[in-house]
């Protein structure tokens, strides 16, 4: 079996305004400046405390917890008020059908969202069901240490060498490479493709119509199997 596992955010669903949003009521909340647009959105895929340790330096590590904290309770309340919808990349939905209907792959989730983030992004894209292992910053180290994807190979039973890795972020990229994994970088979620590179992308993509190739490119898989 091949695991194929997918980023949420950057990758699956573009959630660049909610994230946004989120991030100001955090730094709103210890009363401090909020970055640049492109600062704060270089920060997406780490864990949210790692998140905002990274963002606010080290003068202000004593208030990373307040800031996540508001972050969450922010989420909670848009989320109960149907306010925080994050919509799917194009051609998304229709890759994670056509390789969930092959007989050779597994598919899963790993995301520095927390679990309860996970749960309301599957249940509004109805993709309940889809993903046979979710890890999450709830039980991994922040991106990008291995566990996530070493917690999803013992959960599935894969071999390291049938995994792939897509995902937006070097976050995602440098995942991988510690895991023993393969990497593939998409260059429509928050890092180009020169720090995908950098980071040990095998290959890179610009759109989801690109992804069945690369796969099968770096796989040596049969497009057609089912």
């Amino acid at each position: 079996m091949y695991l194929i596992l997918f980023d949420c955010d950057g990758t699956l669903v573009d959630s660049q305004e909610t994230i946004l949003h989120g991030l100001e009521v955090g730094f709103a909340a210890a009363g401090l400046p909020m970055p640049g647009r492109r600062e704060a959105l270089a920060i997406v895929g780490l864990s949210l405390e790692r998140a905002f340790a990274q963002l606010v330096g080290p003068e202000h590590q004593d208030k990373v917890l307040q800031m996540a904290a508001a972050y969450r309770a922010s989420k909670r309340e848009r989320r109960e008020l149907g306010l925080d919808f994050d919509p799917l990349y194009p051609g998304a939905r229709e890759v994670v059908e056509r390789l969930g209907a092959r007989s050779d792959v597994l598919l899963g989730l790993a995301t520095g969202k927390a679990r309860r983030g996970v749960a309301h992004l599957l249940q509004v894209h109805d993709l309940e069901g889809r993903f046979i292992t979710i890890q999450t910053a709830d039980t991994s180290p922040s991106k990008p240490h291995p566990d996530m994807i070493l917690r999803a190979v013992a959960e599935t039973g894969a071999e390291l060498d049938r995994t792939v890795m897509i995902g937006d972020t070097s976050f995602d990229m440098q995942m991988a490479r510690a895991a023993g994994a393969h990497a593939i970088g998409v260059t429509w979620g928050y890092h180009d493709g020169d720090l995908l590179a950098a980071a040990g992308a095998d290959l890179i993509i610009d759109t989801f119509a690109a992804l069945e190739s690369a796969l099968a490119s770096q796989l040596g898989w049969a497009m057609e199997k089912a």
